[in-house]
């Protein structure tokens, strides 16, 4: 066989392959041409099997013969990608010092650097950074496929008086002529692929969420860097900072909050055909909007689940418990790393109940590893407000929920009919009071034309 028909046909095809290739199908013909002698595999080829294997002594006795160090095959990639993509820096050091290109492009827009951050190879990251590589941006449509329908162009959005809101991943712009509340996805992060995918599936959850009590959804930039999710913005903030300003609340206010959460739960928990569940339920992440109602927001480490299994902490890509203050609403079989489900939620939703009543944190008093030995050892918060706080069986909701075992804590259906229950026994005792207070005023005084009481002459 003709060596330079090898040449021209040949697509180097084993180890990993470019990070933003889509996947394909080798020829016949193809693989003929590979299975040949190694004699007639041209050698800028045989640079890349080398490459592959990390055979240091083949490389320099190719380049000293003379070859080009930038050779490519059919997709235009060369012996750099594939070194990277294996994480041989040894070699990509080895290319780098015989004149290798250090940000060349292959057929899909792939970069060396690209490739070794798609594989996580962090020494070649390392050593490529050093030799000046430019930092790829990973696609989140690789495919090239139409825009979506959500895509906003980054040029309508004015940052101009811009601020930053909640844990410092979001801010205020103006689109539209409204205020919108943006997630920007840092440009430093852009180029790790666990972080795009944390996007992308923030993305896709998001763009099935239509409920009252949710945040809603409003578009996305994901053609361009930064890229962003756009949703409504709520200026009254967040559950944790009225309760910070406001102290406990009256338990009428406390129970039609609740109502709002456990709604906007309930519709998540009911999502077909797969649960989302929102692991990190806290005040935080729950905002108010101008009518007073509450919205369930920030699913950035939200799961879908299918309703015939559950999840596995261990098999996650990251630990639910990221940051500061989730470990305080996190419910113990996460902490213990065992499966977990939906109910994850409801023991969340109980330490909110009960923190909007008593008016602090749980246990505000304690460290995050302390109170994570607390809840291993079945230790709850303690009711310390008068236990009229919790008549009309609002106690025992509350502990239901926070149950040591998920398979006795209640849906939050079923938690939406206690509360409402709840809340008509609170609403017929408020009602009972105003009766009573008219016919004693009715008795003992009289109604002032603007509707205050004064007392009868004597």
């Amino acid at each position: 066989m003709d060596s330079s028909a090898v040449t021209t046909a040949m697509r180097f095809t084993l180890g990993r392959q470019s990070s933003m290739a889509p996947s394909f199908q080798i020829s016949d013909e193809s693989e003929e041409l590979v299975s040949v002698d190694e004699d007639d595999i041209d050698p800028g080829v045989r640079l890349m099997y080398m490459a592959n294997e990390g055979d240091l002594a083949g490389i320099r006795e190719l380049l000293d013969s003379g070859l080009d160090v930038n050779f490519r095959d059919i997709d235009d990639r060369t012996a750099l990608h594939v070194a990277a993509c294996q994480g041989f820096s040894d070699v990509a050091e080895l290319l780098l010092d015989n004149g290798a290109d250090i940000d060349p492009k292959d057929r899909w827009g792939s970069t060396p650097i690209g490739d070794a951050m798609h594989y996580k190879n962090y020494d070649t990251i390392k050593l490529m950074e050093k030799h000046g590589a430019k930092h790829q941006v990973i696609s989140m449509h690789v495919d090239h496929g139409p825009v979506p329908e959500y895509e906003i162009n980054p040029n309508e959005l004015d940052f101009t008086e811009s601020v930053d809101i909640a844990r410092g991943t979001y801010c205020i712009a103006l689109w539209r002529g409204i205020q919108v509340a943006v997630k920007k996805l840092r440009e430093d992060l852009s180029f790790d692929a666990d972080k795009v995918r944390a996007f992308r599936d923030e993305l896709e959850l998001l763009q099935r969420i239509r409920h009252p009590n949710v945040v809603q959804f409003l578009g996305a930039v994901t053609q361009s860097s930064p890229m962003m999710i756009v949703t409504e913005y709520l200026p009254k903030g967040d559950l944790r900072a009225f309760l910070e300003a406001r102290g406990p609340l009256k338990v009428r206010s406390a129970v039609r909050f609740a109502l709002h959460i456990a709604r906007g739960m309930n519709y998540l928990h009911k999502n077909k055909p797969e649960a989302i569940i929102h692991r990190d339920l806290e005040p935080s992440n729950i905002l108010l909007d101008d009518s007073g109602h509450l919205k369930v927001a920030d699913f950035g480490v939200s799961k879908f689940l299918r309703i015939t299994r559950r999840i596995k902490e261990e098999e996650e890509d990251k630990p639910l418990n990221g940051h500061d203050s989730s470990c305080r609403y996190a419910a113990p079989e996460v902490l213990r790393k065992e499966e977990y489900d939906t109910k994850v939620d409801v023991f969340s939703f109980a330490l909110i109940l009960h923190e909007m009543i008593e008016g602090c944190r749980p246990f505000s008093s304690k460290e995050d590893n302390e109170v994570s030995k607390f809840y291993a050892a079945k230790g709850r918060p303690p009711f310390k407000a008068p236990a009229k706080h919790y008549s009309h069986g609002l106690k025992d909701l509350i502990e239901e929920c926070w149950n040591e075992k998920p398979s006795k804590r209640p849906s939050f259906e079923k938690i939406i009919l206690r509360l409402e229950h709840i809340q008509r026994s609170l609403g017929h005792k408020r009602s009972w009071k105003v009766r009573t207070l008219k016919c004693f005023y009715q008795d003992n005084g009289s109604i002032g034309s603007h509707g205050s009481y004064s007392s009868r002459s004597s």
